[in-house]
């Protein structure tokens, strides 16, 4: 066999096809805009998946055949057919963030970039995954993790086909055992660690490879798929159950399933069916060969671009969810865009002959990476007038410090308390302020880790050593079904000992404060707090709770002026929500007096909340209080020691000590 120059051959087109791309795209554009009406929406991303397998595997596998499969055709191809949407929305997206986005978010979208452009955005997202990380909905090229996916494919598929041709394996037995091993790794990793199942290719290609097998059944098994297509009934039968199974998956499926695992099966066999039944199913005649859905489904590919970027810069400009009528608006316009750039800037380029444009795209690619790093090396240029004339300045956007919250861990601490999986885990704080025996330590989740620099940085707690260390709440409760997490089944116990031991062992702790504490604790969390006091009384240690704090429950960016948005929103609220926060955390506090009236209590809503003019406030002097919906700031951890030093002088002195506790 040989592989020639020869044009490459295309097969016959399918209106039907186009019909199908087309409820892809709108699923996932209606469940970006609207999550609660199209729960299960992104499985469309799995369609296109499917689609693309078919289409590229028919048009290698013939040409194989043919002897007229050519590397740089195929791929001219390629980027004929990608490039130009993608540029010119990769640059509409980089330009508009020059004039709209703060210094961390513009850094963050010329990274993401660097990624579009060299087709490894899933790479990249995998990587940027933590406790930490910034909300999906602030990540303008986030949707281009599908489109890493798919080039990935588009690189490796073609070459391990020209070796199956050429070795002349059992081909199909080579392709099943490719869908297998994709599949099973699939399944295998879903539970330990979804975010890694989700993005990596190795564990998505199985879905492109249903195409592939799709495409082989119709070629090499003719006979085989006419006796079906001829049945009017059967092929009527598939479509619609096709359907069914779309529908069941776009309704049912949600963000928090194990998703891709066993759920990706609903819209993979779903479009399998539906490719399968043929242009003359009578739903694939009537309803998916519809000329307005086929023209959804030709401009699929530019509004799949378009709609994301449009949704997420309107919401970073918004500091939240916008409303209904905004959303509308932007996918609307995603439309137009989608229609104008498939008209005249993708229908034109691609329709060309030979290697027209392919040099010029290129070269205009490299120009748009270098642009993304030059944004990403020089910090999202942070003097632009965008962010001059804003309410962020230098501090304030340290105060934020976006996705990498400074405190998490240290060498100090993690030479000191090896922990056995603290390099594999989503997150672990481990933070230790000197190199002295500890002497206070902060026990709790990142609510209580969130404390350690106003303590470490505290002038009249410089004799104490301060330990933050573990990441589950006080009584290692289970943080719900994250695999990732490091407080997930067994993983909770083990933590616990852990830290147990650590106790055990350092004689010199004197002090331990627990933060993080559920605002409405259950009877069980009661429970679980108590057994705590009991283990750390007995260690001989003096156990101070901080109460729960207020929480803003949106970004506090929004409590500022921004580079399109001048009129912040108002962050004052009445004190009270502070008096409502202590009467639902009360029952803690009165089960723990009853069985431990040695333990001490910090309400620490006073560095929030003014007792004069009955506010609480999310910002104070110009700087926020918060870095993110929930968590403190450095500043507020800082100012949160000035009540806290205040307090201890009254309630425990012996903490403000010139010698350290432990001598």
């Amino acid at each position: 066999m040989t592989i020639s120059n020869s044009h490459l051959s295309h097969p016959k087109y399918r209106p039907d096809i186009d019909g199908l791309r087309a409820v892809a795209v709108l699923s996932v554009v209606a469940f970006h805009a609207f999550p609660d009406w199209m729960k299960g929406g992104f499985i469309g991303v799995d369609i296109f998946f499917v689609i693309s397998g078919f289409l590229i595997s028919t048009i290698i596998f013939e040409n194989l055949d043919k002897g007229t499969f050519s590397f740089s055709e195929f791929y001219a191809r390629r980027i004929k057919r990608i490039f130009p949407a993608l540029l010119l929305v990769l640059t509409v997206s980089i330009v508009f963030g020059w004039f709209a986005l703060l210094a961390d978010e513009y850094k963050q979208l010329g990274k993401h970039t660097m990624a579009g452009v060299g087709f490894v955005s899933n790479l990249v997202l995998w990587g940027e995954s933590g406790y930490f990380d910034n909300a999906a909905e602030t990540k303008p090229l986030l949707h281009l993790w599908s489109l890493g996916i798919e080039e990935q494919f588009y690189f490796l598929w073609p070459l391990l086909c020209c070796l199956f041709w050429r070795m002349n394996f059992r081909r199909i037995a080579l392709l099943l055992s490719c869908i297998l091993a994709s599949f099973v790794l699939n399944i295998y990793m879903i539970r330990s660690d979804g975010v890694a199942t989700f993005y990596s290719p190795l564990t998505r290609f199985w879905e492109l490879l249903f195409g592939s097998l799709l495409a082989f059944t119709v070629l090499y098994h003719k006979s085989f798929v006419d006796k079906f297509q001829k049945n009017q009934f059967v092929i009527n039968g598939f479509s619609l159950f096709g359907f069914l199974i779309l529908g069941f998956g776009f309704l049912s499926i949600n963000k928090d399933a194990y998703f891709p695992g066993f759920w990706a099966l609903i819209p993979v066999i779903g479009a399998v069916l539906i490719i399968f039944a043929g242009p003359n199913a009578m739903l694939n005649r009537l309803f998916l060969s519809n000329k307005i859905v086929v023209w959804f489904g030709l401009i699929s590919f530019p509004l799949y671009l378009w709609h994301w970027p449009l949704l997420t810069f309107l919401r970073i400009v918004e500091r939240g969810t916008p409303d209904r009528f905004l959303r509308l608006a932007a996918v609307f316009l995603s439309i137009l865009l989608a229609w104008l750039t498939y008209k005249f800037v993708e229908g034109k380029i691609r329709k060309s002959k030979g290697y027209k444009f392919v040099g010029t795209l290129v070269l205009l690619s490299i120009v748009l990476f270098l642009s993304g790093s030059a944004v990403f090396y020089k910090d999202g240029f942070a003097e632009r007038k965008a962010v001059t004339t804003s309410d962020f300045t230098k501090e304030v956007q340290y105060q934020f410090m976006g996705p990498i919250w400074a405190y998490t861990k240290n060498d100090t601490c993690l030479s000191e308390y090896p922990y056995k999986d603290q390099n594999t885990l989503a997150w672990w704080f481990c933070m230790k302020s000197g190199t002295n025996p500890p002497t206070i330590l902060l026990l709790g989740n990142s609510y209580a880790n969130q404390l350690y620099p106003g303590f470490a940085k505290n002038e009249k707690l410089k004799h104490q050593t301060i330990l933050s260390i573990g990441t589950c709440g006080v009584g290692f409760d289970n943080s719900g079904d994250d695999p990732r997490s490091p407080c997930y089944g067994s993983r909770i116990t083990d933590q616990a000992k852990f830290i147990d031991d650590i106790i055990k062992r350092t004689p010199s702790i004197k002090f331990v404060i627990l933060d993080g504490l559920s605002r409405q604790p259950s009877s069980d969390e009661i429970a679980r707090v108590i057994q705590r006091i009991d283990f750390l009384e007995k260690q001989g240690v003096k156990v101070i709770i901080f109460t729960p704090h207020i929480r803003p429950g949106f970004h506090p960016k929004a409590c500022f002026k921004s580079p399109l948005k001048q009129h912040p929103k108002d962050c004052l609220v009445s004190s009270d929500v502070r008096s409502s926060i202590l009467k639902d955390f009360s029952p803690l506090l009165v089960a723990v007096n009853k069985t431990h009236p040695g333990v001490l209590v910090f309400e620490q809503n006073d560095v929030f909340c003014d007792r004069k003019d009955g506010k609480c406030s999310y910002v104070k002097n110009g700087l926020p209080l918060y870095r993110d919906e929930g968590h403190t700031s450095e500043y507020a951890s800082l100012l949160l020691q000035d009540y806290f030093t205040k307090w201890a002088s009254s309630h425990v002195p012996s903490i403000l000590d010139s010698a350290p506790a432990g001598n």
